[in-house]
């Protein structure tokens, strides 16, 4: 059963994905947006003003047509009415007015003999008093001070009003001379309804103006961004390792000027990786030439400092003891520098890429007891691992690694080294911590470098440099990593991860190993 903040959570996470997905992120839409803004401003703005300016001349047009037909109905008929017109008499004359070109309604107010108000509607009843603002009203029937400026009394007013919705023209004017004054009521909905034509028809154009400007925009955006698209396709062929990229110049645009610049500093850029390529591999070159021509004379000079270290031990004692001393050094110089030729081939191997993995299952527990066995380290390490937890990795390339880590923990830690196995999803980890001081925390970040040694006078020591490198590089070829910290309990800890099946990662190599091969050939 959903509860309800589980519902709260998924449509708040719904909503933050599709508010992330509005956002801005292409250029082309950015462009189409801002050309679809400019335009609707412009189409709106001009939409508007013509808008207003229409409305404005056929409202003005329509009213002043009225106002000069009533004004002249008025002259025509109204003043003629006696100073104290009977009710029949204004009714009568009103019908009169109203039937001018404009057919407007006509209400006729005045007094009668006993002086009370009396009014005729040319509509029975439909226009009164009522419909007539009082602020008209009194405007009309204010007599005004005459001067040079104004050589009238009253003057005719007009008012627009609505009435259900409905516009109207509203006019009044008093006659002069007499008691009699005019209203009249014009309908504007012609006149509305014409603007409102005039509306959607604005509104049409601006929505087309709209709908042209994105595809205009589209185009323009289009005809920006395919270079700009090469370009981007460009770069990441570049950053893939395809030096050999160019993009074809036509124009004398900016983007042509990019696109120029481009190839430039693609072709500078491949013929400097080629050079340092160049010098990499004769440097690799003369690495592994150089190892292989020591392994002849080393094997001479080992067979040689075996002999001598028997005779060390033999209990004939027929080495001279002023001597002896010396002949130690040769023997230890003489591994030391074996070891130190076997990691070089080792290097070299992993630097050109022909290092492969060779697979079996392997029992860890075991494989780490055989480790420990063979170089007579079972006093001095404690293996914390369940027996019958099988991978299938490289046992010779596992050999490598253990005995490294285990061996630089003997050497530069302290006894007694802790061995500890365990699982972590698919991965396998291996603990190694020692009991030393621990690695001093400017050191941490170099110890998987090549020759790096923490004193800067490199001070001589048995180890060659390359062991935990080598280790790096054998876990890095299983698909694994090797991480290297102090313990909160004091000592070092090296973490060895490493996939419980490199099955997948042998498949992978052997693909690339065929695509190169594929690619070579053509």
């Amino acid at each position: 059963m959903t509860k309800p903040q589980d519902k709260l959570r998924g449509w708040a996470a719904a909503r933050k994905a599709i508010l992330s997905g509005l956002r801005f992120t292409s250029l082309r839409l950015r462009l189409v947006v801002v050309f679809g803004l400019v335009a609707l401003t412009a189409a709106v703005s001009a939409s508007g003003i013509a808008y207003w300016l229409n409305r404005e001349a056929v409202l003005t047009r329509a009213q002043d047509a009225v106002l000069r037909d009533f004004q002249q109905e008025m002259r025509n008929h109204a003043s003629m009415l006696p100073e104290r017109p009977a009710q029949d008499e204004l009714r009568r004359t009103a019908g009169q007015m109203a039937n001018s070109s404009q057919r407007f309604s006509v209400l006729l107010v005045a007094k009668d003999a006993n002086g009370r108000q009396i009014s005729g509607n040319s509509a029975l009843d439909t226009f009164t008093l009522e419909d007539v603002p009082d602020s008209l009203q009194k405007a009309v029937n204010e007599e005004q001070e005459l001067s040079s400026n104004n050589k009238y009394q009253y003057h005719l007013y007009w008012q627009r009003i609505t009435d259900d919705g409905k516009p109207y023209l509203v006019g009044g004017a008093k006659v002069i001379g007499g008691t009699t004054t005019g209203y009249m009521l014009k309908s504007l909905e012609p006149e509305a309804k014409d603007l409102n034509s005039l509306a959607w028809s604005l509104g049409i154009a601006t929505g087309l103006a709209l709908i042209g400007s994105a595809l205009l925009a589209q185009a323009a955006a289009t005809t920006v961004l395919k270079p700009v698209h090469r370009l981007g396709t460009a770069a990441r062929r570049l950053g893939e390792g395809k030096l050999d990229t160019r993009l074809r110049v036509s124009g004398t645009d900016e983007l042509a000027d990019l696109s120029r610049t481009f190839n430039h500093t693609a072709e500078a850029l491949e013929k400097r990786v080629a050079d340092m390529s160049a010098r990499d591999e004769a440097s690799r070159r003369f690495v592994a030439d150089m190892s292989h021509e020591l392994r002849t004379p080393l094997t001479a000079i080992t067979a040689v400092t075996e002999i001598l270290e028997e005779e060390l031990d033999a209990e004939t004692g027929s080495v001279d003891p002023m001597i002896e001393p010396a002949v130690r050094l040769v023997v230890s110089e003489t591994r030391r520098l074996n070891d130190l030729v076997e990691n070089l081939m080792e290097v070299t191997r992993f630097d050109a890429g022909t290092a492969r993995l060779v697979l079996d299952d392997v029992d860890i527990a075991d494989q780490i007891t055989s480790c420990i066995d063979a170089r007579a380290w079972l006093d001095a390490v404690e293996l914390n691992a369940e027996r019958g937890r099988m991978a299938r990795l490289d046992p010779r390339r596992l050999d490598v690694i253990l005995a490294n880590l285990i061996g630089n923990a003997l050497k530069h830690g302290g006894s007694p080294v802790r061995v500890t196995v365990r699982e972590e999803g698919d991965d396998l980890l291996i603990e190694v911590q020692d009991h030393g001081p621990g690695i001093p925390e400017d050191v941490l970040p170099h110890v998987f470098d090549r020759f790096y040694k923490a004193s800067a006078s490199r001070p001589r020591s048995e180890g060659s440099g390359l062991g935990l490198s080598i280790a790096l590089e054998n876990a890095h070829i299983h698909g694994g990593e090797i991480t290297a910290a102090n313990s909160a309990k004091g000592g070092a800890v090296f973490t060895l991860r490493l996939p419980q099946d490199a099955s997948e990662i042998l498949a992978d190599e052997e693909q690339n190993g065929a695509n190169g091969t594929e690619g070579n050939a053509r």
